[in-house]
């Protein structure tokens, strides 16, 4: 079998309500550790597995747009915000191959505790027909994985990043990732407390959030 070169791509999905940089170093870090054609982030329409965001699915895009206008290589898919209903992982990735074709590389990123629960997911079962999972890990992760996600993950699991390049799809890497003790939850509770949010995310998001769209204008 002959190799696969293309350089690959990747998704990491959320609802970035609103985008920070708990988003976007863990991000920058994959794109250069995994020397990525690009990565896109993808903010999600209608979540099935939490409560509706906060803010409409165009202001966060805008918002996300304008987090990553100066980063190379990180790229905003509206793909899933163009979908009536909600936001299934595996509808975007088939979308997503038919348009990059059968060869190149494709990675869906996620967090340990959502891989714990992947079993929960929509057709979870066949994801990695059409990408390898990159499960990123942080200092103090923890949890048994359910007996039947465990056995499925032995026959997938592969050791290093350079594994992912070499096939389009079905493998499962876990990476250690940067943990920044940031969340848009916890920025939301600051907003309605009336504390600043500067520093928490890229300056050009501040100003616009900082003007009220949560509801809670900074001075």
């Amino acid at each position: 079998m002959t190799a696969v070169t293309a350089a690959p791509v990747a998704l990491l999905g959320g609802t970035f309500d609103p985008v920070h940089y708990g988003h976007l170093r863990p991000a920058i870090e994959l794109l250069e550790k995994l020397n990525l054609a690009e990565l896109r982030l993808v903010p999600g329409q209608v979540p099935p597995h939490r409560p509706p965001p906060r803010l409409s699915a165009e202001r966060r895009c805008a918002l996300l747009e304008q987090a990553v206008a100066d980063i190379p290589g990180l790229v905003v898919d509206s793909r899933e915000l163009e979908r009536p209903g909600p936001s299934y992982t595996v509808d975007t990735l088939r979308a997503l191959r038919d348009e990059i074709g059968p060869e190149r590389p494709l990675i869906f990123i996620m967090g340990s505790d959502a891989f714990r629960g992947l079993m929960q997911w929509h057709r979870w079962e066949a994801l990695t027909r059409y990408a390898h999972l990159l499960v990123t890990t942080r200092g103090g992760d923890s949890g048994e994985l359910p007996p039947a996600l465990a056995t499925w993950l032995a026959a997938r699991e592969v050791e290093t990043a350079e594994r992912l390049r070499a096939a389009p799809a079905g493998s499962v890497l876990f990476q250690a990732v940067s943990r920044l003790q940031i969340s848009a939850t916890a920025i939301r509770r600051l907003l309605a407390r009336g504390y600043s949010v500067r520093g928490l995310m890229p300056e050009a998001v501040w100003r616009e959030v900082r003007r009220g769209c949560y509801g809670y204008p900074q001075i």
